[in-house]
């Protein structure tokens, strides 16, 4: 699998990019385009071993933000025109149904995506504003979209399926779909060649913490089931998403404190999690606070592991057989208490944390469990731009 890719993910104010050579499984470069749409912005253009070139300008809308990623590459490098590009590939959050593996992008793709905005209405339009501008930018390239949805798509019906009115399911598309597929799909792979083993002999738990923060029992490759849920709100306690909370809250609200579903909507989404039980959603600031004595800190950390270490016990039982939890995500992969704090208890159930090995700050894949227990404990750093190019180059090379 060889070719290098441009990856674009378009957010709502930001536009991140990366020049990924596949065969390598190097970046070349990357960057990010801040406060698009706003009255200042800042584009941050970075290469290996180099000061990174940053422009302050305004950057009105995704088309000028793309305009400057393509004027850095052609000033700082490395020049795209002379990189060898085979594709672009985009990051699309919904799927919904329709899309359950990478596809070439065509009028039709992009009409589908932004129809499914219904069930993303935050992502959807701007990935899809963002594969509109690049088609414009590289008319003659291939351009694929991948999905977050996608690796969640093996997820069996007893899984997805919520035990609401089916017209529901039928009519509206309510059921499970799960995200963060890139990354679960990439650091499953990762696990079970760190084990050397092929991937569909591993049954892996993998636990994606970050300010988003989502579980997945990935059995033999496949996904089986995952936390989050027709959105990214449901599952674990995330940065400002409360994750797992009883639907009855929309209605008690509206009846107890004139709350519309909207406003609820909003906070459970953009005002809850750590920042609502904590004051932040940055960890390093929790773990400061706790230092300092403030017992609000030390709850939401204890709300949050506690929610990890439930998920952990759950897909123990759906996978039947564990051989290993992988953790990642930027807390996954750098904070060694919330690692120790989600495992807890558990020796029991074959998990066994080698504390010093945990603690060590160390780059890249490694093990840190004790001896050679059931159940493996991993640290795999994820890479969501790598696997979204290396999807793209193995759709147009039909593997």
């Amino acid at each position: 699998m060889s070719g290098r890719v441009l990856v674009v993910n378009a957010g709502s104010s930001s536009l991140k990019y990366r020049l990924v050579d596949v065969a390598a499984g190097e970046a070349l470069a990357w960057g990010l385009a801040e406060r698009v749409g706003q009255p200042s912005g800042r584009l941050t253009h970075s290469l290996p071993g180099r000061e990174p070139d940053v422009v302050e300008r305004p950057l009105p809308d995704h088309g000028v933000a793309l305009g400057a990623a393509l004027e850095a590459f052609d000033r700082s490098g490395p020049r795209l025109a002379d990189a060898g590009l085979v594709a672009v590939a985009h990051r699309v959050v919904h799927g919904g149904d329709r899309f359950s593996a990478p596809v070439r992008v065509d009028d039709d793709v992009l009409r589908a995506v932004r129809e499914l905005a219904t069930l993303a209405p935050l992502h959807n339009p701007v990935n899809a504003t963002g594969i509109e501008v690049a088609r414009r930018a590289f008319p003659g390239l291939p351009h694929v979209a991948v999905f977050d949805t996608a690796f969640h798509a093996t997820l069996p019906p007893e899984a997805y399926t919520y035990a609401v009115p089916p017209q529901w399911a039928r009519d509206h598309g309510v059921r499970r779909y799960g995200f963060h597929g890139t990354s679960h799909a990439y650091v499953s792979r990762a696990a079970a060649e760190l084990l050397g083993r092929p991937p569909e002999e591993v049954n892996t738990v993998v636990l994606h913490l970050g300010n988003g923060a989502s579980a997945t029992a990935v059995a033999g490759g496949r996904s089986v089931d995952t936390s989050m849920g027709m959105t990214p709100l449901e599952g674990l306690v995330m940065g400002t998403r409360s994750g797992d909370v009883d639907p009855a809250v929309v209605a008690h609200l509206h009846r107890v404190a004139g709350l519309g579903p909207d406003d609820v909507d909003r906070a459970l989404n953009s005002s809850s999690g750590m920042l609502a039980l904590a004051g932040t959603n940055d960890l390093r600031e929790v773990h400061r606070r706790i230092a300092e004595g403030d017992a609000s800190a030390a709850l939401a950390l204890d709300v949050f592991c506690h929610r990890v270490r439930k998920y952990v016990g759950a897909y123990l039982a759906v996978l039947g057989r564990t051989d290993a939890i992988a953790f990642t995500g930027g807390i996954g992969e750098n904070d060694p208490v919330v690692r120790s704090r989600s495992l807890a208890g558990l020796e029991p159930l074959g998990i066994r944390l080698d504390e010093e090995a945990n603690a060590e700050r160390v780059p890249g894949a490694r093990r840190i469990s004790a001896g050679d227990g059931p159940v493996a404990v991993l640290v795999v750093p994820t890479d969501e731009e790598l696997e979204m190019a290396r999807q793209a180059v193995a759709l147009l090379e039909g593997h």
